[in-house]
C-alpha cells in the first residue's frame, strides 16, 4: 500500500508568554502570517511554525528547532543587537561555535527557553 501524500509539516512551539514570543520572532524576521487567541503562525524563508499559548518548562527547556543558516556570526550579531535594545524573558544568544560534526552554530534560546540552532555548513576540503 503507498504512503499517503504529506502536504505540510508544522511544528507547535511553547510560549511563556504568548505575546512577548510573538514580538521576539517577528523582530527575529519571522512574519506573522495569523493570530488567534491562543496560536499564530509565523514563517521564515518558507518554513512556517505555530505559537501556542502553552507553557510547561520540562518541555519547552527540551524543545529545539534547526535552522540551516547561510552565516552563523550574522545571526549572532542580528539576535545580540536585538536583545541590547529589549529583554524578552530568558531570550539569549550564544557566540557561534563549531561543533564536532562540522556546522558552525549560534544558539539562540526564545523568551521560554526553547533553544534554536542556527547552523552554518562549514565546506568540507577536498
Amino acid at each position: 500500500m503507498p504512503i499517503p501524500t504529506v502536504k505540510d509539516l508544522k511544528i507547535f512551539v511553547p510560549t511563556k508568554d504568548y505575546e512577548v514570543s510573538i514580538e521576539f520572532y517577528t523582530k527575529l524576521g519571522w512574519t506573522l502570517n495569523w493570530k488567534s487567541d491562543g496560536l499564530a503562525e509565523v514563517e521564515l524563508a518558507g518554513q512556517r511554525m505555530l505559537l501556542q499559548k502553552y507553557y510547561a518548562k520540562q518541555w519547552a527547556h527540551n524543545f529545539m528547532v534547526y535552522l540551516m543558516v547561510e552565516d552563523a556570526q550574522a545571526w549572532y550579531e542580528h539576535v545580540a543587537d536585538i536583545l541590547r535594545e529589549k529583554s524578552y524573558g530568558e531570550a539569549k544568544v550564544q557566540p557561534p561555535k563549531k561543533e564536532d560534526y562540522g556546522a558552525i552554530v549560534t544558539y539562540i534560546h526564545d523568551p521560554c527557553g526553547v533553544l534554536l540552532h542556527c547552523a552554518e555548513e562549514v565546506k568540507q576540503e577536498a
